[in-house]
């Protein structure tokens, strides 16, 4: 067998992490098997879908770095497929026209209520005479059109992940709409359960991968395969991914669309590693791994069926060992956008050198992107603000003295790398006879304006660069005399 899967999103808002995990799992399918992945856009509403969404989505599945093989297929170029399918179930008698009001359906939905029966449709208009129908239509009444489905049918398939699933006809609430209602001598708008039945058929769909709440479409969509004629697709259900409460995880719990998680300074390796995982595990419990080597390890026998609870401490760790792991010159570009947004000034190409420094040194320290805001704010600007608990130090005994000796040091001296700043403490430190901690301590208040920070030595190499550092260190002496 082809092994061909599709991930078919609705562009009715951005790229969900739910649905890119559910891309992820079928492009990992379709790459162990050999097979292809295929992005179908079901626009078909019309009222809802807007082109920025369908950019927005095919961009986060290319930055995730989950290619597809055929498409993007817009369902709404494909009308004249469906209307004579759905024909040839009226031909069939296996379909029929129902003429029911609204309000005739919601009398009958709380009719069902008040005998303490779930809502369902009674296939009243199943089988009714020429002369009713004939007065239906004279009435100017619209029809649906209704798909027939026995209540003792028994609909099982096995799936991917679950295993062996049962549905009996008769819990799927009566005979199902396929097309909204029009006037009695045309065919409406086809509905979802329809229209991607007769689109996997025609895209000789395979294997279909989805979230386990479709998981109550699948009978309906079974029944439709065999009464259309068609071979039916073997389905996989994945867990869903919830919040820390075990709930399924919505906009109400913070972040959920890719563009959001790339916003906040996750990269798409750490972000497509950490989704396999959502629901997955490899056999030797790896943790890190591109989607092409978790490719050759995917198989749906360790898929979970428990709903996989989204763990932001994990997405963390995996994003600073990717983050950790990249070199200078690969991690500035990178950086340099979250940089340029905070209104830092400087110029990629005039200023490489330092900011190649700065990569280096923030890298580290990163476990999002963005923390480089943060941590090099003390670089972008000739002065800085001085904490309490800096000022505190540069008001002790002995910080100006020592400070002014490194200001004298540093005017005297070819200062240009680590090495000349570690023999200029140095130089300070046996010249006054003071120890080495106060001079560090001094001089980290001095420069960066507070007691924590990244390294001395490399950060204040990169502030001489600038020619941020003198004017600092006169700053923090007049402040401790």
């Amino acid at each position: 067998m082809t092994v061909r899967v599709r991930i078919a999103p609705s562009p009715t808002g951005n790229l969900h992490i739910g649905t890119a995990r559910t891309a992820v799992f079928n492009w990992l399918f379709a790459q162990n098997r050999g097979g292809q992945f295929i992005l179908r856009i079901e626009d078909t509403d019309l009222e809802r879908s807007q082109p920025e969404y369908t950019q927005n989505i095919m961009d986060g599945l290319q930055w995730l770095g989950l290619t597809w093989d055929e498409g993007p297929i817009y369902q709404s170029d494909r009308a004249e497929l469906y209307q004579p399918k759905i024909q040839a179930l009226l031909d069939q008698g296996l379909a029929y026209r129902a003429y029911e009001t609204p309000a005739e359906l919601d009398a009958m939905r709380e009719a069902q209520k008040a005998r303490g029966e779930a809502p369902r449709y009674n296939n009243q208009h199943r089988s009714l005479t020429p002369e009713q129908i004939e007065q239906f239509e004279a009435e100017g009444r619209p029809a649906v059109i209704r798909f027939k489905i026995e209540n003792g049918r028994e609909i099982v398939w096995d799936d991917l992940v679950r295993g062996p699933v049962h549905w009996k006809g008769r819990d799927l609430g009566g005979d199902m709409v396929i097309a909204r209602a029009a006037p009695s001598d045309q065919i409406g708008p086809p509905l979802y359960n329809f229209v991607v039945v007769v689109d996997d058929i025609d895209m000789a769909i395979s294997h279909v991968i989805r979230g386990e709440d479709h998981i109550g479409n699948t009978p309906k969509q079974i029944l439709l395969y065999e009464a259309l004629g068609a071979s039916v697709p073997i389905f996989g259900h994945t867990p869903l991914i919830l919040n820390p409460q075990g709930a399924k995880l919505s906009k109400r719990d913070g972040v959920t669309s890719i563009s959001d998680f790339r916003a906040m300074g996750f990269t798409a390796e750490a972000l497509a590693n950490y989704m396999t995982l959502l629901g997955w595990s490899a056999p030797d419990a790896q943790e890190l791994f591109t989607l092409a080597e978790a490719a050759q390890l995917f198989s749906f026998d360790r898929v979970n069926k428990a709903g996989a609870k989204f763990d932001w401490d994990k997405l963390d760790w995996i994003n600073s060992q990717y983050l950790h792991a990249l070199s200078p010159e690969a991690l500035l570009p990178m950086i340099a956008p979250y940089l340029k947004e905070a209104g830092y000034a400087f110029d990629l190409n005039a200023d490489q050198s330092w900011l190649l420094k700065l990569a280096a040194l923030v890298g580290p320290s990163l476990t999002r992107l963005k923390d480089c805001v943060e941590l090099s704010h003390f670089f972008f600007t000739p002065a800085v603000d001085f904490s309490e608990a800096a000022q505190k130090q540069l008001q002790q005994a002995g910080v100006s003295e020592a400070l002014q000796a490194a200001l004298d040091a540093l005017k005297a001296s070819d200062f240009a790398t680590v090495e000349d700043a570690k023999s200029l403490i140095n130089q300070v430190t046996k010249s006054l006879g003071v120890k080495k901690g106060l001079v560090m301590r001094s001089l980290r208040a001095a420069l960066m304006g507070d007691m924590q920070g990244p390294d001395l030595v490399e950060s204040w190499v990169i502030l001489h660069e600038r020619g941020f550092d003198t004017g600092r260190l006169e700053s923090a002496i007049a402040l401790g005399q």
